[in-house]
């Protein structure tokens, strides 16, 4: 591919990543829950769902994306958020709304790690790699952003209703999925064109596990990553659903709900700047940053939660972002989406397991 292609295909990622991730309903789904009426056992019940669906096609996504396609996983991506935007709208209690959020997980699934997979390949033709780190931590930023920008609509939401909000959800996402038609995929030298399919499926998950068997440090980078990752997304939903009971004015949900995002934003853009750091030290200051918005969520004090959500965002994303370059510049093409599943995998295993431990931890209705 040219580097003039290169470029347009880079932009089409962009632009799919701000259009595609501007949901008013999906980013405020807990309280939007929580006005229909669902406890809090029941969100986390959800979530729960949520992320063991995720747990079972994250890895088969994997290598779908390296052995059909990526352009065609992230189309298929797009289609399966279409569908969970329509079952959510014509959901009418806990199991029509856990179907919608299992093919949302399906959606998540199909474009985790195959963006980065396709773009970094992408690059890779070119020997431009070095480009690839500018490129996640924009695509980091402008998916905060747009999220955050999303998210600051929550007022609006919860005033037009859960179903109004998902249709304008629907609306974007026809327009995203207009635009992942516009990418080309991405042949490499590592990219078998002749195999049989079932002989490239257990090739390509054989030469994974040898590489995650042989990589110690990956693995470690991976599990650390997806820890604090989940412990920063349960916060960030806890203060979601617990702001309202502080005695905040709902008008002001949105508004802080966007401060916590632009930290997300400022984060992912700010990994660029400290690229001579080691990986230790960004670890370092991500753990402290969570751990600081952890502690914060429990003061009650509107004021200090929405800092702290800010700092946790931060520190979460900036970690983030340097794990991601880091990943990828230690996978091979053959295998990259597959491992970089392998990472979100690990994520939803212990997002399960913390969602469970919510679960009994927290007070049931009657208390």
């Amino acid at each position: 591919m040219s580097e003039k292609n290169t470029r347009k295909q880079i932009r089409t990622l962009y632009l799919m990543t701000t259009v595609g991730y501007f949901q008013i309903a999906a980013a405020s789904w807990v309280a939007l829950l929580a006005l229909r009426g669902f406890s809090l056992l029941q969100i986390g019940m959800l979530e729960s769902i949520f992320h063991i669906v995720s747990l079972c096609f994250e890895l088969p996504s994997g290598v779908v994306a390296d052995v059909f396609g990526r352009r065609k996983t992230l189309i298929a991506s797009q289609m399966a958020s279409l569908i969970s935007g329509t079952l959510m709208i014509f959901s009418t209690g806990f199991a029509t709304t856990a179907l919608a959020l299992g093919c949302s997980a399906l959606s998540y699934n199909l474009a985790s790690g195959t963006r980065e997979a396709l773009a970094y390949d992408n690059l890779k033709q070119n020997g431009d790699e070095w480009f690839y780190a500018r490129f996640s931590s924009t695509e980091m930023m402008l998916y905060r952003i747009t999220n955050s920008t999303a998210t600051l609509c929550a007022g609006l939401a919860l005033w037009l209703g859960y179903r109004r909000a998902y249709a304008i959800d629907l609306f974007f996402g026809l327009i995203a999925l207009g635009i992942s038609f516009r990418l080309a995929e991405v042949k490499t030298d590592a990219t078998p064109v002749h195999y049989p399919v079932g002989q490239e499926i257990v090739s390509v998950v054989q030469e994974s596990w040898q590489f995650l068997v042989r990589e110690k440090k990956a693995r470690n980078i991976m599990l650390v990553n997806a820890l604090i990752g989940a412990v920063s997304t349960l916060v960030l939903f806890f203060l979601q659903a617990k702001l309202p009971l502080t005695g905040m004015n709902s008008a002001l949900l949105g508004p802080a709900l966007f401060v916590m995002g632009l930290g997300a934003a400022l984060g992912s853009r700010m990994t660029a700047y400290f690229h001579k750091y080691r990986y230790r030290a960004i670890l370092l200051f991500g753990t402290i940053g969570v751990l600081f918005a952890f502690l914060m969520s429990f003061t009650g004090l509107p004021a200090l939660m929405v800092f702290g959500g800010f700092i946790g965002s931060f520190s979460d994303d900036f970690l983030e972002v340097r794990t991601d370059i880091l990943l990828n510049d230690m996978i091979p093409s053959r295998q990259r989406a597959t491992l970089m599943s392998v990472n979100s995998f690990v994520f939803s295993m212990i997002m399960i397991v913390l969602s469970t431990c919510l679960l009994y931890t927290s007070p049931s209705p009657r208390d």
